[in-house]
């Protein structure tokens, strides 16, 4: 394998932008999923699986472990069948390591299932 050492990047309309933007403001992992149901992944990247651990309870399992466990997550949960429902979300629970993070998703304080779960981890 090969490395390329460099400090920006450049367009051909000479935009540019640091390495270190693209290397530490990219996201690490994402992952849509239906958690309603049999749970499945819609799209992702570097999520490899979607583990259902109760009523609205989830892991998020990394393809590659990140460098440890203190990056950064967002999340967000929908249900389409009422759109009256105001779903918090609530991560590192049941799990928070190099190798997964948790979701938990309720409706006023209730676990509940969700159509839409989006997970975005940076590191």
């Amino acid at each position: 394998m090969s490395t390329i050492k460099t400090e920006t990047l450049s367009t051909p309309s000479n935009a540019t932008v640091p390495v270190d933007t693209v290397v530490n403001g990219t996201a690490k992992a994402w992952v849509n999923f239906n958690g309603q149901n049999t749970v499945a992944i819609r799209r992702a990247f570097n999520v490899s699986s979607i583990t259902d651990i109760a009523v609205g309870q989830y892991v998020v399992n990394f393809t590659t472990a990140m460098v440890n466990a203190n990056y950064a997550i967002t999340a967000s949960a929908k249900h389409v069948a009422n759109t009256g429902w105001d779903l918090t979300v609530t991560v590192g629970y049941p799990a928070n390591s190099t190798n997964a993070v948790g979701v938990v998703s309720a409706n006023n304080g209730a676990t509940t299932d969700a159509d839409f779960i989006c997970v975005t981890v940076f590191s």
